[in-house]
């Protein structure tokens, strides 16, 4: 009887952390594609560059893309990790 209940603890508990990691691949992916689309509107537009202006920090123009390439591939390799987690589930 103990065997029993055990085993199919054993078996419930992997299955709840199956369903778990495959939620937070889908997570994962989610905010990378998301972070993705963001990070692309900010460094090929020129949203980002007027939004300094009006606030006064258009000093740091130059310097963007120091910042939004990297913050790209970041979110794009967020985004293949999320998309490799998830393909590997099914």
């Amino acid at each position: 009887m103990a065997k029993q209940v055990f085993a199919q603890w054993k078996k419930d508990l992997s299955e709840n952390l199956e369903l778990k990691i495959a939620m937070d691949a889908n997570k994962c992916f989610k905010a990378g594609i998301w972070g993705s689309i963001i990070a692309v509107i900010c460094c090929f537009t020129p949203v980002l560059v007027v939004g300094l202006g009006l606030i006064g920090l258009a000093a740091f123009t130059p310097y963007l893309d120091y910042v939004l390439f990297p913050t790209l591939g970041l979110f794009l390799i967020l985004a293949y990790y999320g998309w490799s987690k998830t393909r590997k589930r099914i």
